[in-house]
């Protein structure tokens, strides 16, 4: 197997995660709050969650295409400073819901409307203070083959297959 299937960098406690950490099934996702494509596999992605319950762990990865999105490193520092303060998924669920509105002002308005401290979170993205986890994110991806968004690995090993709902349910069943 070619290490351009497989996850260079393997999930672990930083990563964002939903679901136990022992489930035996794990699926990651590489994503781009700014892409359409990976907005519409949100929705996939939370019926295939309710689907299999306990037994998925689900985690995404930052890989914000900075040339062809010019909203989503904002995004994803937005998203990680919401994460500093422990709200990570209700702005990642808030940047997808309003993904037609991403500039900074747009992002400022998310962050108070899932009630972050607006003092910190302003802070935190005029440092950016979350740029290099996000360019590990990047990085651990571009290692692992990914070349575009959403794409998804599951337990470490590249999912090629149609990300449609029906592909995934059975993909992530027959490893199982």
């Amino acid at each position: 197997m070619s290490e351009h299937t497989r996850l260079s960098i393997p999930v672990n406690e930083l990563d964002h995660s939903q679901g136990p950490t022992n489930a035996p099934i794990t699926l990651v996702q590489y994503g781009d709050y700014e892409c359409p494509y990976t907005r519409q596999s949100t929705v996939m992605v939370r019926a295939i969650q309710q689907n299999f319950g306990e037994r998925l762990r689900f985690v995404f990865r930052n890989f914000p295409l900075s040339e062809i999105h010019a909203h989503a490193l904002h995004a994803a520092l937005a998203a990680e400073a919401a994460d500093n303060q422990g709200k990570f998924w209700q702005m990642h669920d808030a940047i997808f819901r309003h993904q037609h509105a991403l500039r900074d002002a747009d992002l400022a308005h998310l962050a108070e409307t899932v009630d972050l401290d607006l003092k910190q979170y302003t802070y935190d993205m005029a440092i950016q203070r979350h740029l290099e986890r996000i360019e590990k994110d990047v990085e651990g991806g571009e290692q692992s083959g990914v070349q575009g968004t959403p794409t998804f690995f599951i337990n470490g090993r590249l999912y090629n297959g149609s990300w449609s709902y029906d592909a995934l349910i059975e993909a992530l069943t027959t490893t199982q």
